[in-house]
C-alpha cells in the first residue's frame, strides 16, 4: 500500500497535535458518550454503596455496563455513597462495584418497561485481600466544615466561572475547619482544575494522597494536572499508581497514553519515539477495551496512528470520534482532517497489478 506525500501527512500530523490530546478538557472523565444511538434517552439508574455495617463508601468507583458489552459510563459515589447515571436508552445493564479488599458487587439493571431503577450494593470484605481502608466517612466532620462544603457544592453546580470561584472560597474554608477533610480537599483540587490554576490544584491534590494514599481519582487528576503541567514522568507514576488500585478507569489509561504521546511528540526521530508510541497505544486501546464508545479516546488513536502512518486507519479513528461527538470541541478540526485524507489517497496513481 501506498501513502500521500509525507509534507502532506506532516501537516496533517501537525493540524491534529495543536489541537487533540492536549486539548481534552480537565473534567473528560464525566463526560457521558456512548449512549444508544436512535433511543430515548430518559433511563436513569440511581443508587448507594455502603460497607458492611452501615458506613458509606465515598469515592468508589462504579461502572455502567451496556448487557451487550462495554462500558456506558463511570462515576465515583458522593460522600454518603451514591451515584447516579442518566440518559441511559430503554435496555439492560450492569453495574458493576469494584473496591480493593472487597468483593466486586454488581446487579443486572432493565430499563425496558421502567425508567428508572434504584440499586443498593454492600461491599463485602475479600477473605484473599487486606481490607481497604479508604472511603469511609469519618463522623468526626465538624458540622461547620460540612456547612462549608455543602455550600461549596451548590456554587459548583453552577457550571460557571463565577460558580467555581466561590465553590473554592467554601472548600477551602472546609478543609481550614477540618485538615482531614479528604472529600473537600479532593473537590478543592478539581475545581482547581476546572479553572485551569494547574500549581493549586497540583498542591490540593497532593494533599488530598498524603490524606488518603488510594485515593485513585486523585491520582487521575494529578495525572492529567502533571500533564497539562509539561511533568510527563510524574503524570506517568502517579496515574501507573493509581492503575495498580483501579484498572477499569478507561479516563485513567486515555490519559496515561496522552502522557506517552507528549513524550513521543517531543522528537521527530522515529527510533527515539517508537517505545513511548508503543506504550501510547497499548494504553488507547486499553481505553476502547473498556468502553468502545469513547469518543476522545478515538481521537487519539488517530493521532497515534498517524504518527506511525498509518493513514486509513486514521481516516477510520477520526471518523468514529465524529459519529459519537458530531458537534464535540474538536469536531471541525477532525472532519477538515478527514476530508484531506480522503482527497490525498484519491489523488494516488493506482496501484500496479
Amino acid at each position: 500500500m501506498s501513502y500521500p506525500k509525507l509534507s502532506f501527512l506532516m501537516f496533517v500530523i501537525l493540524l491534529l497535535l495543536r489541537f487533540a490530546p492536549e486539548g481534552i478538557p480537565a473534567n473528560a472523565q464525566g463526560q457521558r458518550e456512548g449512549r444508544m444511538e436512535g433511543q430515548a434517552m430518559s433511563g436513569q439508574i440511581i443508587g448507594q454503596v455502603r460497607y458492611r455495617g452501615g458506613a458509606p463508601a465515598f469515592d468508589v468507583l462504579v461502572s455502567c455496563d451496556a448487557f451487550s458489552g462495554g462500558t456506558v459510563e463511570q462515576v465515583r459515589t458522593d460522600r454518603s455513597g451514591r451515584f447516579r447515571f442518566d440518559k441511559l436508552g430503554p435496555s439492560q445493564f450492569r453495574v458493576i462495584v469494584s473496591v480493593p479488599g472487597y468483593l466486586t458487587a454488581q446487579e443486572t439493571v432493565e430499563l425496558q418497561t421502567t425508567p428508572t431503577a434504584y440499586v443498593q450494593f454492600e461491599l463485602i470484605p475479600n477473605p484473599n485481600e487486606p481490607a481497604a481502608t479508604r472511603g469511609v466517612v469519618a463522623a468526626s466532620i465538624p458540622q461547620a466544615a460540612q456547612q462549608e462544603f455543602d455550600q461549596g457544592e451548590k456554587a459548583a453546580a453552577s457550571g460557571n466561572k463565577e460558580g467555581l470561584q466561590e465553590a473554592v472560597k467554601h472548600y477551602e474554608k472546609a478543609v481550614q475547619i477540618h485538615p482531614r477533610f479528604v472529600q473537600a480537599q479532593l473537590k478543592l483540587g478539581t475545581s482547581y482544575m476546572d479553572l485551569g490554576e494547574w500549581d493549586q490544584a497540583e498542591a490540593a491534590l497532593k494533599k488530598t494522597l498524603e490524606l488518603d494514599a488510594t485515593a485513585v481519582n486523585a491520582s487521575f487528576a494529578l495525572g492529567e494536572v502533571y500533564l497539562r503541567q509539561k511533568k510527563d514522568e510524574q503524570a506517568e507514576k502517579v496515574l501507573l499508581q493509581g492503575l495498580q488500585t483501579e484498572d477499569r478507569s478507561y479516563q485513567g489509561h486515555l490519559t496515561l497514553a496522552r502522557v506517552y504521546w507528549d513524550m513521543a511528540s517531543r522528537t521527530k526521530d522515529e527510533t527515539q519515539a517508537r517505545p513511548a508510541l508503543e506504550k501510547a497505544y497499548e494504553q488507547v486501546k486499553k481505553s476502547l477495551e473498556l468502553n468502545p464508545n469513547f469518543a476522545h479516546a478515538h481521537l487519539v488513536k488517530g493521532n497515534l496512528l498517524l504518527r506511525v502512518r498509518r493513514v486509513e486507519d486514521a481516516q477510520h479513528e477520526f471518523e468514529e470520534y465524529l459519529r459519537l461527538e458530531p458537534k464535540g470541541p474538536f469536531a471541525e478540526q477532525a472532519r477538515t482532517t478527514v476530508e484531506k485524507i480522503r482527497k490525498a489517497l484519491a489523488s494516488q496513481p493506482p496501484t500496479k497489478p
